[in-house]
Protein backbone atom coordinates (compact mmCIF):
# COMPACT_ATOMS: atom_id res chain seq x y z
CA UNK A 1 0.00 0.00 0.00
CA UNK A 2 1.24 3.51 -0.79
CA UNK A 3 1.84 6.08 1.91
CA UNK A 4 1.42 8.96 -0.81
CA UNK A 5 -1.79 11.36 0.19
CA UNK A 6 -1.60 9.91 3.84
CA UNK A 7 -1.42 11.73 7.03
CA UNK A 8 1.72 10.96 8.97
CA UNK A 9 0.82 8.73 11.88
CA UNK A 10 1.67 9.52 15.57
CA UNK A 11 5.06 8.88 16.86
CA UNK A 12 7.65 9.99 19.90
CA UNK A 13 11.01 9.21 20.22
CA UNK A 14 14.25 10.49 21.23
CA UNK A 15 16.68 11.88 19.23
CA UNK A 16 19.95 13.66 18.87
CA UNK A 17 20.18 17.53 17.71
CA UNK A 18 22.57 20.21 18.23
CA UNK A 19 24.86 18.34 20.51
CA UNK A 20 21.45 17.67 23.16
CA UNK A 21 18.92 14.94 23.64
CA UNK A 22 15.56 15.88 22.18
CA UNK A 23 11.93 14.59 21.87
CA UNK A 24 10.42 14.31 18.38
CA UNK A 25 6.88 13.88 17.91
CA UNK A 26 4.48 13.95 14.95
CA UNK A 27 3.01 17.00 16.14
CA UNK A 28 6.41 18.79 15.80
CA UNK A 29 5.86 19.17 11.81
CA UNK A 30 2.59 20.29 11.74
CA UNK A 31 2.40 23.87 10.09
CA UNK A 32 5.70 23.26 8.56
CA UNK A 33 7.21 20.82 5.44
CA UNK A 34 9.51 18.22 7.08
CA UNK A 35 11.28 15.33 5.07
CA UNK A 36 12.26 12.06 6.61
CA UNK A 37 14.95 10.54 5.36
CA UNK A 38 15.58 6.62 6.40
CA UNK A 39 18.69 4.47 6.25
CA UNK A 40 19.77 1.30 7.76
CA UNK A 41 22.73 1.88 10.20
CA UNK A 42 24.91 4.18 11.58
CA UNK A 43 29.02 3.18 11.29
CA UNK A 44 28.29 2.16 6.98
CA UNK A 45 29.02 3.32 4.38
CA UNK A 46 26.39 4.13 2.04
CA UNK A 47 24.39 6.21 4.66
CA UNK A 48 27.60 9.15 5.77
CA UNK A 49 27.58 9.76 2.17
CA UNK A 50 24.19 10.51 1.72
CA UNK A 51 23.65 12.27 5.52
CA UNK A 52 26.48 14.54 4.59
CA UNK A 53 25.45 15.32 1.52
CA UNK A 54 22.06 16.57 2.98
CA UNK A 55 24.10 18.27 5.88
CA UNK A 56 26.08 20.18 2.81
CA UNK A 57 22.94 21.57 1.58
CA UNK A 58 20.83 21.78 5.14
CA UNK A 59 21.00 25.65 5.25
CA UNK A 60 18.79 25.93 1.47
CA UNK A 61 16.29 23.61 2.96
CA UNK A 62 16.01 25.48 6.06
CA UNK A 63 15.46 28.80 3.46
CA UNK A 64 13.01 26.96 2.24
CA UNK A 65 10.99 26.02 5.25
CA UNK A 66 12.10 22.40 5.31
CA UNK A 67 12.91 20.73 8.73
CA UNK A 68 15.29 17.60 7.97
CA UNK A 69 14.78 14.20 10.28
CA UNK A 70 17.35 11.65 9.74
CA UNK A 71 15.71 8.51 10.80
CA UNK A 72 17.25 4.75 11.34
CA UNK A 73 16.81 2.02 13.85
CA UNK A 74 19.59 2.95 16.35
CA UNK A 75 19.50 4.08 19.25
CA UNK A 76 19.91 8.26 19.74
CA UNK A 77 23.09 7.55 21.73
CA UNK A 78 24.57 5.75 19.05
CA UNK A 79 23.69 9.29 16.58
CA UNK A 80 25.59 11.16 19.01
CA UNK A 81 28.95 8.66 19.42
CA UNK A 82 28.63 8.58 15.19
CA UNK A 83 28.70 12.43 15.13
CA UNK A 84 31.33 12.72 17.67
CA UNK A 85 33.37 10.35 15.43
CA UNK A 86 33.17 10.76 12.11
CA UNK A 87 34.06 14.05 10.22
CA UNK A 88 31.24 13.65 7.92
CA UNK A 89 28.32 13.22 10.30
CA UNK A 90 29.86 16.31 12.48
CA UNK A 91 28.46 19.08 9.71
CA UNK A 92 25.09 17.73 10.33
CA UNK A 93 22.53 19.98 12.42
CA UNK A 94 19.36 18.13 11.56
CA UNK A 95 17.48 16.18 14.08
CA UNK A 96 18.76 12.46 13.91
CA UNK A 97 15.61 9.83 15.19
CA UNK A 98 16.71 7.36 17.09
CA UNK A 99 14.22 4.34 16.31
CA UNK A 100 15.13 1.34 18.04
CA UNK A 101 11.33 0.20 18.70
CA UNK A 102 11.04 0.48 14.45
CA UNK A 103 7.66 2.02 14.78
CA UNK A 104 8.02 4.96 12.82
CA UNK A 105 9.98 2.93 10.30
CA UNK A 106 6.60 0.66 10.23
CA UNK A 107 4.56 3.85 9.75
CA UNK A 108 6.44 4.83 6.80
CA UNK A 109 6.37 1.26 5.49
CA UNK A 110 10.46 0.84 5.24
CA UNK A 111 11.17 -1.70 7.65
CA UNK A 112 12.98 -4.96 6.86
CA UNK A 113 11.32 -6.63 9.53
CA UNK A 114 13.84 -9.53 9.10
CA UNK A 115 16.72 -7.76 9.88
CA UNK A 116 15.61 -4.62 11.87
CA UNK A 117 16.98 -2.09 9.53
CA UNK A 118 15.00 0.58 7.83
CA UNK A 119 15.23 0.58 3.65
CA UNK A 120 16.75 3.82 2.03
CA UNK A 121 13.28 6.36 2.06
CA UNK A 122 12.89 9.51 1.49
CA UNK A 123 10.06 11.08 2.30
CA UNK A 124 8.38 14.80 1.78
CA UNK A 125 5.27 15.85 4.18
CA UNK A 126 3.43 18.52 3.87
CA UNK A 127 2.34 21.82 6.61
CA UNK A 128 -0.59 19.71 7.08
CA UNK A 129 0.97 16.46 7.81
CA UNK A 130 0.67 14.40 4.21
CA UNK A 131 2.61 12.36 2.95
CA UNK A 132 3.76 14.06 -1.17
CA UNK A 133 6.55 12.50 -2.48
CA UNK A 134 8.41 9.59 -1.37
CA UNK A 135 11.23 7.51 -2.90
CA UNK A 136 12.48 3.96 -1.73
CA UNK A 137 15.77 2.47 -2.76
CA UNK A 138 18.09 -0.40 -2.27
CA UNK A 139 20.51 -0.99 -0.04
CA UNK A 140 23.31 0.34 -2.35
CA UNK A 141 21.81 3.27 -4.11
CA UNK A 142 22.68 6.04 -2.87
CA UNK A 143 20.33 9.68 -3.23
CA UNK A 144 21.27 13.10 -3.93
CA UNK A 145 20.46 15.94 -2.28
CA UNK A 146 20.22 18.43 -5.19
CA UNK A 147 17.25 16.36 -6.52
CA UNK A 148 15.75 16.33 -3.35
CA UNK A 149 15.54 20.04 -3.00
CA UNK A 150 14.16 20.30 -6.38
CA UNK A 151 11.57 17.73 -5.64
CA UNK A 152 10.87 19.94 -2.50
CA UNK A 153 10.67 22.74 -4.75
CA UNK A 154 7.81 21.39 -6.72
CA UNK A 155 5.60 20.23 -3.78
CA UNK A 156 6.32 23.51 -2.69
CA UNK A 157 5.27 25.02 -6.02
CA UNK A 158 2.05 22.97 -6.49
CA UNK A 159 0.27 23.40 -3.20
CA UNK A 160 0.79 27.20 -3.53
CA UNK A 161 -0.73 27.08 -7.37
CA UNK A 162 -3.29 24.46 -7.34
CA UNK A 163 -4.73 23.77 -10.96
CA UNK A 164 -0.68 23.34 -12.07
CA UNK A 165 1.93 20.89 -11.86
CA UNK A 166 5.69 20.29 -12.54
CA UNK A 167 6.76 18.64 -15.45
CA UNK A 168 9.78 16.03 -15.64
CA UNK A 169 12.95 18.13 -15.02
CA UNK A 170 11.33 20.67 -14.15
CA UNK A 171 13.61 22.84 -12.01
CA UNK A 172 12.49 26.51 -9.87
CA UNK A 173 11.30 29.05 -12.18
CA UNK A 174 10.57 27.20 -15.34
CA UNK A 175 7.75 26.68 -16.80
CA UNK A 176 4.73 24.32 -15.75
CA UNK A 177 1.81 22.95 -16.92
CA UNK A 178 -2.55 23.25 -16.38
CA UNK A 179 -4.06 20.27 -16.99
CA UNK A 180 -6.84 20.51 -19.61
CA UNK A 181 -8.76 18.86 -22.36
CA UNK A 182 -6.72 21.11 -24.20
CA UNK A 183 -3.26 19.37 -23.58
CA UNK A 184 -4.60 15.78 -23.66
CA UNK A 185 -2.51 14.19 -26.55
CA UNK A 186 -0.56 17.35 -27.28
CA UNK A 187 2.53 16.77 -24.96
Amino acid sequence: MSVINTEIKPFKAQAFKDGKFVEVTEADLKGKWGVFFFYPADFTFVCPTELGDVADHYEEFQKMGVEIYSVSTDTHFTHKAWHDSSETIAKIKYTMIGDPTMQISRNFEVLREDEGLANRGTFIVDPDGIIQAMEITAEGIGRDAEDLLRKVKAAQYVRAHPGEVCPAKWKEGEATLAPSLDLVGKI
